[in-house]
């Protein structure tokens, strides 16, 4: 619909908007009729919903994506104070930057699948092989990404805009888009496999925590150094994302345990 729109219709921007809406509308339909296939969305009785567990769960979600989403929302906010063609640079890095991040997601999507699936049937050792096994995709995948982008990225963004002014700008926002990937990789993937393990407020409490810290960089580095002042607080945002996912992991005492015990001899003792 977006080809269709935007230049065939010459609808521009509104074009645009309605693609994208309409395609949600779409694909939320087809995933519903597919999970209806699959299970019982609408039990007999209302009191059979269990909302309490929904609730929970989802509300510290909430929290989590909204600081995501402050964050995100300031940072372009600091951009747009520098003018058109530096908005126009950092929308162009910041579609580049978040098309291939998503190709790290799917690993993570997987992953918590996986994590949910084994560590429901208590099968904490196959869990702890898929952990370290994503763990490692994901290392392998970022740096792939990142070397791909930093020789591709200048040829890329010409397919954006042929404004040499913006091309300029664009420039100064290459090493962030292509160095971040490995770290926007593993960032993804701590996210799924806590998701896995329903360590929902964790997640929601250590991202609150991350936007704040680099909302504060945001507020202040762009007005020294420009929008490399706001990529550097974008980096930051994924950098703190992924060692708060590491501390957890490395916690004995959260749900991570079975990740610092010899699972093996402790069957045996058993």
């Amino acid at each position: 619909m977006y080809p269709l729109l935007i230049y065939y219709c010459q609808m521009g921007v509104t074009g645009a908007a309605i693609s994208t809406v309409v395609s949600q509308y779409v694909i939320a339909i087809i995933m519903v009729w597919h999970l209806n296939k699959k299970v019982v969305l609408l039990p007999p009785k209302m009191a059979s919903l269990q909302f309490g567990d929904y609730i929970k769960s989802g509300g510290f979600l909430m929290g989590r994506t909204l600081a995501v989403l402050m964050t995100m929302t300031l940072g372009t906010s600091m951009v747009a104070r520098q003018g058109s063609n530096a908005m126009a640079a950092h929308q162009i890095c910041m579609q580049v930057w978040l098309a291939v991040s998503l190709l790290s997601d799917s690993l993570a999507a997987s992953g918590q699948a996986l994590v949910a699936s084994y560590s429901s049937r208590g099968d904490f050792k196959t869990v702890k092989e898929i952990t370290n096994f994503v763990l490692k995709i994901g290392v392998f995948a970022g740096v792939f990404l990142a070397v791909i982008l930093g020789l591709s990225f200048g040829s890329l963004a010409t397919v954006f805009t042929k404004d040499v002014k913006v091309l300029d700008i664009v420039k100064t926002g290459v090493l962030f888009v292509s160095a971040s990937q490995p770290i926007n990789a593993l960032a993804f993937i701590f996210d799924g496999l806590h998701y896995g393990v329903s360590d929902f407020p964790y997640a929601a409490y250590s991202m609150m925590l991350v936007g704040v810290i680099s909302s504060v960089f945001l507020l202040y580095a762009p007005r020294v150094f420009g929008l490399p002042g706001v990529w550097s607080g974008l980096t930051l945002f994924m950098g703190l994302r992924m060692v708060a996912g590491f501390v957890r992991i490395m916690s004995k005492n959260g749900p991570w345990w079975f990740l610092h015990v010899d699972l093996e001899n402790a069957q045996l003792a058993n």
